[in-house]
């Protein structure tokens, strides 16, 4: 009986998405509890609203996307919104509602959005992304880079394959999901655009190592210390973010 075990495993075809080898190791238990404790208390506290911290850089207007993460929304991400919006930019949510996943919908209304932000002539759009939102962010900016000034993930596991302790569920809605080899190819390689991927080293929800980039120039990786699932509403995220939206597109000095 073991050995018929061991030969299903060997037979099971490999995930591109999850690790099911034990080369990346998941989130700890604790620190996924902590994960759903965080953010049914700042749910509770706040209400999806952000406390803006002083002092951060004021933006030049130019537009940026932002894209909610797996089961979240514009909606639930508002406030992070607005507070983009204060700085001076045209932010725009993705417009596709709750994130079940790289749906062909979802990606589809995502493209559409972008194209549309980036139709005014030398208006390049950046892209804003939390957890699976930034993977789309990525993929987005691999597809149409001409329309993209830089991509800034937020806990994303873009480096594939990653580990989580929630693969089931999210396997679970693979079945509308575009064909991972899709998604995949367009990950392969880094977008050939200015990057910056924020990580919490004790994310309870994706193993925090395949959110990080390949050190190299244009790709920066920062850790924040907080939780996965309330990242966006860390004030050392909002202050990271408004400091890279505020930098000069690089296509503009040139």
């Amino acid at each position: 009986m073991i050995r018929a075990v061991v030969a299903r495993q060997r037979r099971r075809p490999p995930d591109p998405i999850f690790d099911r080898s034990g080369v990346v190791s998941k989130p700890c238990w604790r620190d996924a509890a902590g994960d759903i404790g965080a953010l049914a208390f700042e749910l509770a506290r706040f209400g999806g609203r952000l406390i803006v911290p002083a002092g951060l850089p004021r933006g030049d207007g130019h537009p940026v996307l932002v894209i909610p993460g797996l089961f979240s929304s514009d909606w639930l991400i508002r406030g992070f919104r607005e507070a983009l919006t204060m700085l001076g930019y045209q932010v725009e949510g993705w417009g596709a509602g709750l994130n079940f996943g790289p749906t062909k919908s979802a990606w589809d209304t995502a493209s559409e959005t972008l194209s549309d932000m980036a139709a005014q002539p030398g208006q390049r759009v950046s892209l804003v992304g939390h957890s699976l939102g930034g993977v789309l962010a990525r993929a987005l900016a691999a597809a149409q880079p001409e329309l993209v000034q830089q991509v800034i993930t937020v806990c994303s596991p873009f480096r594939l394959p990653t580990a989580s302790r929630w693969r089931l569920l999210y396997r679970a809605l693979s079945h509308w999901h575009i064909d991972d080899a899709i998604l995949t190819s367009r990950l392969a390689v880094p977008p050939p655009v200015r990057t910056t991927a924020i990580y919490a080293p004790r994310d309870g929800i994706v193993a925090w190592q395949s959110c990080i980039d390949e050190p190299a120039p244009g790709r920066e990786n920062i850790a924040i210390e907080g939780r996965h699932s309330t990242m966006l509403g860390n004030p050392a995220t909002l202050r990271i973010v408004a400091d890279r939206l505020a930098r000069p597109d690089p296509a503009g000095e040139s």
